[in-house]
C-alpha cells in the first residue's frame, strides 16, 4: 500500500502464493496481471505425505495437510494466470484450476554448468578431480524428503565394491522439508551413527553449503550423481547436474522420471533400495564409456528445454508481456 501510495502502479505482478503472501494484492494493485506460482499442491496421499513407510503420519497431519492448500485455492480464484515448473508439479492442482496454469521452468545456465575434464575442487584438504572415482550427493539440507537416508545406507555396500571410490556430499544440517529431530540433533549425525564402522570415514567427504562456483565444481568432477527425492517439488541441481554432464542416477519417482529416461539419459533406482542403489553406482564407476552417452544426452535435454538465456527466459518474457 505503501507502493500504491507513491504511485507505483505495477503492469505484473508475480507472487509465491504458497502461505497467503498473494491473497489480497489484486486490491491494491487492480489493473495489474496476477501471475501465481504454483510450486507445489499438497495431498494426503500419493506425493510426499506418507510416501516413506519410515516416517508415518498421523491423522491430524493429513488434516493439516488439506488445510494447508487453503491460500492456493484462494490465490487460484483471484490470479489472472499461474505457472508450475514441471508437468508433474502441475498435475498435483485439482483438475479445474489445470488449464489456468502453464507449465514453464526458471531454467538453468548451461553456459556456466557445463562439463570440464580439468575441473579441480580443493576441499577438506585434499584435491579431487574429475580422472577420480567421484560419488556426488547434493541438497540444500541433508535430510530424508532428499533420500539422504538412503544414499547413507548404501555407502558401506558401495565402498567395499568400489575401494577407489570418494564421496563429497553438499548440504546443511538444518531442516528444509519434513519432520525435525530433537533439539540439536541432526540428520547427518543420525545416519552417520547408523553406519559407523561399516565405512572408511576418510572417503566420505562432507563439505556443507557451498559458494556456487565451488559447486559447480563439485558437479564437473563428478563420476555419478546420486539425486533421490520423495515426490515432491524437484530440485534445481538435479537440472543443473545434468547440464553439467554429470551421469545422474535418481530415484523413480514421478518429478525425477518426467525428465530421466533410464538407459537414455540417466540411471534410475528403487528410493527404498540402498543396496540397489550401491550396485547401480558400482556398475556405472566400473564402466565410465557405457555411461558416457547419457551424459552427453543428458546435458543436451537441459540445453534444449530448460536452458536459462535460449528457451526459458524468453518464453518467461513473451509469457509475462502478454495482453490479457
Amino acid at each position: 500500500m505503501r507502493l500504491q501510495a507513491h504511485g507505483f502502479s505495477p503492469d505484473v505482478v508475480v507472487v509465491h502464493p504458497g502461505w497467503g503472501e498473494g491473497l489480497f494484492l489484486r486490491e491494491v494493485f487492480p489493473n495489474a496481471r496476477h501471475v501465481h506460482y504454483c510450486e507445489y499442491f499438497y495431498h494426503a496421499d500419493g506425493g510426499d505425505v506418507g510416501f516413506d513407510p519410515e516416517f508415518p503420519v498421523s491423522f491430524d497431519d493429513r488434516l493439516r495437510v488439506v488445510a494447508r492448500n487453503s491460500t492456493q485455492l484462494l490465490g487460484l480464484v483471484q490470479c489472472d494466470a499461474g505457472i508450475s515448473p514441471t508437468l508433474w508439479q502441475r498435475a498435483r492442482y485439482p483438475a479445474e484450476f489445470q488449464a489456468k496454469i502453464r507449465v514453464l521452468h526458471e531454467g538453468v545456465d548451461s553456459r556456466r554448468l557445463r562439463p570440464d575434464p580439468q575441473a579441480v575442487l580443493e576441499a577438506n584438504s585434499r584435491t579431487f578431480c574429475a580422472a577420480e572415482e567421484i560419488v556426488t550427493f547434493v541438497a540444500r539440507n541433508l535430510e530424508p524428503y532428499r533420500g539422504f537416508h538412503s544414499f547413507m545406507r548404501m555407502l558401506p555396500a558401495l565402498l567395499a565394491m568400489r575401494p577407489a571410490a570418494q564421496v563429497l556430499i553438499v548440504g546443511g544440517d538444518d531442516v528444509s522439508y519434513g519432520s525435525r529431530l530433537p533439539a540439536g540433533e541432526s540428520y547427518r549425525q543420525k545416519y552417520s551413527a547408523e553406519i559407523d564402522g561399516q565405512v572408511d570415514w576418510s572417503r566420505i567427504h562432507f563439505l556443507g553449503k557451498l559458494p556456487y562456483d565451488r559447486y559447480i565444481k563439485v558437479l564437473q568432477v563428478s563420476s555419478a550423481h546420486v539425486y533421490l527425492t520423495c515426490p515432491f517439488v524437484l530440485s534445481w541441481s538435479m537440472l543443473e547436474a545434468m547440464a553439467s554432464g554429470c551421469l545422474v542416477i535418481g530415484a523413480a519417482t514421478p518429478p525425477v522420471q518426467e525428465l530421466i529416461v533410464d538407459g537414455e539419459n540417466g540411471l534410475l533406482v528403487d528410493f527404498f533400495d540402498p543396496d540397489g542403489i550401491a550396485q547401480t553406482v558400482a556398475a556405472a564407476l566400473a564402466d565410465p564409456q557405457r555411461v558416457a552417452p547419457l551424459r552427453q544426452r543428458a546435458r543436451e535435454q537441459v540445453q534444449r528445454h530448460y536452458d536459462l538465456q535460449s528457451v526459458c527466459l524468453p518464453a518467461w518474457i513473451d509469457f509475462l508481456s502478454a495482453a490479457e
